[in-house]
């Protein structure tokens, strides 16, 4: 069972990302207040869910949450600024969203970049250790897997609804073959060692 609460203070917000290590799209962060007492039997890191359960769940922490809001950093801003400096800045927008101001947050991972002189603690594996980071965790990850749903049917070709824009072969496949799109990464190495070699001016 994961623990309801870290810090002790009752509007305690759990923080998690999903698409940190994808070519293609937004990094998307979301953050969570669940209620003190709040408990739920199916609720786990997203990773260890099926898409079912997930949908499910984000029903259900959005009906049940205190608060809750989703940030963004698009691939501009991370070329610009770099994946993991856009990585705090798709969280502190989601901090900033929440209708509720957390009294402390408990972070999925290793590092975070304080946001306006708030508490924090990050916690490696927290999204299979706490409840409201858990929570985060299935929001971050379906709002993103929808997105990039949605633009995969502006740019078919890369398989976006199913690898969400993460580096599989066949999205780099489509790389290759096409060349990227305004939602590439272009700081990112797109293509394989091999298809660097094959195709040295398409890839970063």
């Amino acid at each position: 069972m994961l623990l309801p609460n870290y810090s002790g203070y009752t509007f305690e917000a759990g923080i998690d990302e999903a698409g940190r290590g994808c070519l293609a799209g937004p990094v998307v962060a979301a953050a969570v207040i669940l209620p003190p007492d709040y408990s739920h039997t199916l609720l786990n890191d997203s990773k260890q869910l099926s898409h079912t359960q997930r949908l499910q769940l984000r029903v259900d922490i959005v009906r049940d949450a205190v608060a809750w809001a989703i940030g963004e950093a698009s691939p501009a801003e991370i070329d610009r600024i770099n994946i993991l400096q856009a990585t705090y800045l798709a969280m502190h927008r989601a901090i900033q969203g929440l209708r509720r101001e957390p009294e402390y947050l408990v972070v999925d991972g290793n590092r975070f970049k304080v946001y306006e002189g708030l508490r924090h603690t990050c916690i490696v594996k927290g999204d299979g250790k706490y409840l409201s980071i858990a929570a985060a965790s299935v929001l971050a990850k379906t709002h993103r897997d929808e997105l990039m749903c949605a633009l995969a049917k502006e740019h078919s070709a890369y398989g976006w609804e199913r690898n969400a824009g993460y580096p599989t072969k066949e999205h780099r496949n489509s790389i290759a073959q096409f060349g990227t799109t305004q939602h590439h990464r272009q700081s990112f190495r797109l293509l394989s060692e091999e298809q660097l070699l094959l195709f040295p001016d398409k890839g970063c």
